[in-house]
């Protein structure tokens, strides 16, 4: 564990940098159990997942409007994510954007989809500097702030390691559930 927390202070903030791009929530949250630790410094981790997470999102969005033939393969089978996006974005307009940071699987769709369609680029990167704040400072700071519990979860699992798999599949389960009712309204 030891190796793990000092390798994590070399390579944090590259790790941190590379799973922002994609919007990751897990690593968003070990930024701020993490920090909360004291292995990494909470200021500097929030400032390359913010900017990571906004760069990820222009990525997207640019790859949408400019390589739509190269990226159509890839979304043939999330066409109902996509028509999901675009009715969140009828009923909640520019909001969308900020919203569907924090939905786990749409966080990657929405600047696609917004690229695919005619929504002006300008403003998608005003809106997604101020979502990509938001989302890292809210999941950040929840992790930051629940880092005691979380510990302490760990070291149940450390002490009885089949407790896992279960919490895992247990969390999988019910977010794959929610979803899949979600979207089928």
């Amino acid at each position: 564990m030891e190796e793990t927390l000092s390798s994590l202070a070399t390579w944090g903030y590259v790790a941190i940098a590379f799973f922002s791009l994609g919007s990751s929530i897990v690593v968003t949250a070990a930024t701020g159990v993490f920090a909360s630790m004291g292995k990494i410094d909470l200021a500097t981790a929030f400032i390359v997942a913010i900017v990571f997470n906004f760069l990820g999102g222009n990525l997207m969005f640019y790859m949408g409007r400019y390589h739509k033939s190269e990226i159509m393969p890839y979304l043939k089978s999330h066409t109902r994510k996509i028509a999901l996006v675009h009715i969140l974005f009828r009923k909640y307009g520019s909001l969308a954007i900020i919203i569907t940071k924090f939905i786990y699987g749409m966080k990657l769709i929405v600047p696609v989809s917004m690229g695919l369609s005619k929504y002006e680029f300008k403003k998608f990167v005003f809106i997604n500097i101020f979502a990509s704040i938001l989302f890292v400072c809210v999941v950040g700071f929840i992790g930051y702030y629940a880092a005691g519990s979380i510990t302490v979860v760990f070291d149940a699992i450390k002490d009885k390691p089949w407790i896992a798999p279960i919490i895992l599949f247990s969390i999988i389960g019910t977010i794959w559930y929610f979803f899949e009712k979600a979207t089928k309204r």
